[in-house]
């Protein structure tokens, strides 16, 4: 089996280098030598974690950088001042081979830009995009884009729709994937003029295609795929997960307000435990930027030890599937020049 290495941001996270080294170690220790990993970080505080628990003589590399680009800080202004951050230090690293995956859980903007710039986009791809999971009454379905490209065009959808189910395909083990087109009405006629020339790209493009999808569905897992421009899929992300929390809040202040509440909850607690693990984002790990030369695993910023852990766990199957090979194949049948009820289908940047 090949041994994969991945490369981890330890310094782009709102919570320091402490989760992202306790997340590596979890992911060593568990895939054994399956996996290599390169941290890049201010080594004085990788090795004083990896100190901590014990993991210095782990099959892993430290490599120090002097800087990291924070969460509130402008993405192109980053870009170009801060050369030795650990973001870039990583990007230059996967493009130069050194490194197979890269991990970050640092600004979503900056780590976009860093890696498109330094690994490049892959042949006929006009966009990169972020494939999240999202929990649905049927188990989990794919949003994507989820925040890197928010300004698009109907053929950005396209290629949206085609990456995302090949990555559901390969990940969710779907043989043909249902996608479908977030929209404000089921009818093709519904929505803005871009969602409406996109429907008809869809409809023509040999994907298991099922439709408009309200924001009433998206939870209903009426589709395995929803395609989706970064802005719309960013908010959809971030309010399911606002909404997750809050009805969990809920039912835990609920199961407290009475003895009998708090007998019920005991009797209820296997499957409690089974929903929350269910709806929690740390067991999804980070959301893979899609359509790069490379493989790009965007961690959320809050990520704990286990989500870093599962990051790891995504970039190696990410890896061993050969996604982009299969975007890359993909794309290649789409006729370049062609057009759809006077919408262009080739990509144009």
């Amino acid at each position: 089996m090949q041994t994969v290495t991945v490369g981890v941001d330890a310094m782009g996270g709102d919570l320091g280098p402490r989760p992202v080294v306790e997340g590596t170690v979890r992911a060593i220790r568990e895939l054994g030598d399956e996996i290599r990993v390169a941290l890049v970080g201010n080594q004085d505080a990788v090795w004083s974690e990896l100190a901590r628990l014990h993991a210095e003589d782990l099959p892993l590399t430290v490599i120090h950088a002097t800087d990291r680009v924070s969460m509130d800080e402008d993405p192109v202004r980053a870009l170009r001042r801060k050369k030795d951050s650990s973001l870039h230090i990583l990007a230059r690293m996967h493009a130069g081979g050194e490194i197979h995956a890269m991990i970050s859980p640092g600004s979503t903007g900056a780590v976009v830009a860093c890696a498109q710039l330094a690994l490049g986009k892959l042949a006929g791809v006009s966009k990169p995009a972020i494939a999240s999971f999202l929990p649905t009454m049927r188990g989990n379905s794919v949003v994507v884009d989820v925040g890197a490209s928010p300004d698009c065009r109907p053929h950005n959808l396209l290629q949206f729709a085609i990456m995302g189910s090949l990555y559901a395909s390969l990940v969710l083990r779907l043989p043909r994937p249902r996608v479908g087109l977030l929209s404000i009405g089921e009818e093709r006629e519904k929505g803005n003029e871009l969602s409406r020339a996109a429907h008809r790209l869809l409809e023509r493009s040999g994907l298991n295609f099922v439709g408009n999808l309200e924001g009433r569905d998206v939870l209903q897992g009426k589709a395995d795929v929803l395609v989706c421009d970064g802005f719309v899929g960013n908010v959809v992300l971030k309010l399911t997960e606002g909404a997750l929390t809050f009805f969990a809040n809920r039912i835990r202040r609920e199961m407290m307000g009475s003895i009998a509440a708090r007998f019920g909850s005991w009797l209820l607690k296997p499957s409690l435990l089974r929903l929350r693990r269910s709806l929690d984002p740390e067991e999804l790990g980070g959301a893979p930027l899609l359509g790069l030369n490379g493989i790009c695993i965007v961690a959320h910023g809050h990520s704990g030890s286990l989500a870093i852990m599962n990051a790891i766990r995504m970039a190696v199957r990410c890896v061993r599937q050969g996604v982009n090979e299969h975007i890359r194949v993909q794309l290649a049948a789409i006729p370049q020049g062609s057009w759809v009820d006077g919408i262009e289908v080739a990509p144009c940047n």
